[in-house]
């Protein structure tokens, strides 16, 4: 049996980094880790082909070689794996899908054989028998949240990894919060589920093995979910880093309690983490009421995002604008918000109805479900009638990005930054040859051909950064590459 898996292809967003691809000399971001988790669940036996339209073309002879084409997704892949499923219909190649997009809209798609509703673990073993066995149905769905501990490492040898910035891996799924709008207690569930650190070493190693070095993504909806675990393992991960010559830093996703969680920081910090991606969402209490972050509620989230700058993290931050209670007073807020924060990377967007989410279920009961959800809370795209007035809402979401971007207020937070954070005794980040040439190209980019007031606030950064905090002096290029996508996603979004 020959199996294709395809990963289609992204539209330009915050998170693709489409932008720092010709400074950073990589085609994509992320590996796709759950087609490769899924690679290696498939028989032995199989021949196994892995397609990332993100890096490579699909061409009609790729999906003739296979006898199936196995598609997985996000929601704002939903019109490229449109594309891929029709281009297999009419070439007469059988498709499987699963994944987040086809586990939460399965029905919306025509021209589907089989697919696999829920975590893998737990569906894919049935669906291969039955297919070996000559009766495989079309749809096999799962309520279940496997034991992840009998996850497969993925099988990284079907990537170039040269093709992106970062490499992939988890550690735990699901999350213990609650929020209204989010989908993955959806998929995941409430009940975080973590690897066992022999299991999350063992991946690890195998990211080694493939001679990679740098940046490594842990995919978790929450990496603090079960905060026991992993306390746990990040003493075997700091040993791991030592025994290897510390090859890899880490980046996450985790909750705003981090900060309240010394020892757990310290050692995030200790085993090689830099960044921390956090959901801040709204400065208004009213709006954190209403979307149940309970963990945000109550405190002082510019306080507790400083706390865990000063303790050697980067922080990302993703910011919400058009709860129901939000007024007009809320764009000026939220830009005040992500002032003070020194949260550079501002992923700001709209509030998005995604599919079986409690806010979804609820709207659809009000009536004010417009269409379908595109997962993409930048596209100006607004799926339900709003509280305040969808017009007013795009354009006071247009006035934030375009304000937070601008060259002037995107340095300004980079300086704010750099006065909180402290590396804490960390050696400070080594640039390695991909990194100095990353750091010429953005010379030449930004700094030499680039839009004049990005121009000047680049060297002025460099100069600031290079004078009074050295130590950071990488994170303050990296930032400043990251602004080159940033700018041009905000422009896009203040223009359309």
């Amino acid at each position: 049996m020959k199996a294709l898996l395809a990963y289609p292809k992204y539209p330009d967003t915050f998170w693709s980094w489409e932008g720092t691809m010709k400074i950073i000399r990589r085609k994509a971001a992320f590996t796709p880790l759950g087609l490769l988790t899924v690679a290696a669940m498939l028989p032995a036996a199989w021949s196994k082909k892995l397609i990332d339209m993100n890096v490579s073309e699909l061409r009609d002879k790729d999906i003739l070689w296979a006898d199936y084409v196995l598609v997985s997704a996000m929601i704002t892949q939903k019109e490229s794996a449109k594309e891929v499923i029709s281009r297999c219909n009419k070439l007469g190649v059988k498709v499987i899908v699963g994944g987040p997009l086809f586990t939460t809209s399965h029905e919306e798609f025509e021209g589907i054989d089989h697919c696999i509703v829920g975590e893998a673990e737990d569906t894919l073993p049935a669906f291969l028998r039955d297919l070996e066995n000559g009766c495989a149905k079309k749809v096999y769905v799962s309520r279940a949240y496997p034991d992840i501990t009998k996850a497969r490492v993925p099988l990284l040898e079907l990537v170039n990894i040269t093709d992106y910035v970062s490499l992939s891996v988890q550690n735990s799924r699901g999350c213990p919060f609650d929020c209204e709008f989010c989908d993955v207690i959806v998929m995941n569930g409430r009940v975080p589920r973590v690897k066992s650190a022999e299991q999350f070493l063992a991946e690890i190693d195998a990211i080694k093995k493939t001679g990679f070095k740098g940046m490594v993504l842990v995919v978790d909806d929450n990496f603090i979910g079960n905060k026991g675990k992993v306390k746990a393992m990040l003493p075997e991960l700091i040993k791991w880093q030592k025994e290897n010559g510390e090859p890899f830093t880490f980046s996450t996703e985790a909750s705003i309690n981090l900060a309240d969680d010394e020892e757990l920081m310290d050692n995030m910090v200790q085993a090689g983490f830099d960044q921390v991606f956090l959901g801040l969402e709204t400065p208004s209490s009213a709006g954190l009421v209403e979307c149940g972050k309970r963990q945000n509620e109550g405190r002082d989230i510019v306080a507790s995002v400083k706390k865990i700058q000063r303790h050697g993290l980067h922080t990302a931050g993703g910011f919400i604008v058009g709860f129901d209670s939000d007024t007009e007073s809320i764009f000026d807020d939220q830009i005040a918000f992500v002032r003070k924060s020194g949260v550079v990377v501002a992923m700001v967007g709209v509030l998005m109805a995604l599919p079986k989410t409690r806010l979804y279920k609820r709207l659809f009961g009000e009536g004010r479900i417009l269409d379908a959800s595109t997962g993409n809370n930048t596209d100006c795209f607004l799926n339900f009638k709003t509280k305040m007035g969808n017009e007013a809402l795009l354009e006071g979401y247009k006035r934030i990005v375009r304000t937070i971007y601008s060259p002037k207020e995107y340095c300004e937070r980079i300086y704010t930054f750099l006065e909180e954070y402290n590396p804490r005794g960390k050696k400070g980040k080594r640039m390695n040859w991909v990194d100095i040439r990353a750091f010429l190209l953005s010379i030449w980019y930004i700094g030499i051909i680039g839009e004049w007031q990005y121009k000047c606030c680049y060297w002025k950064t460099l100069f600031v950064a290079f004078l009074k905090h050295r130590r950071a002096f990488p994170e303050a290029v990296a930032l400043l590459i990251q602004g080159l996508h940033l700018r041009e996603i905000a422009n896009t979004i203040s223009e359309s």
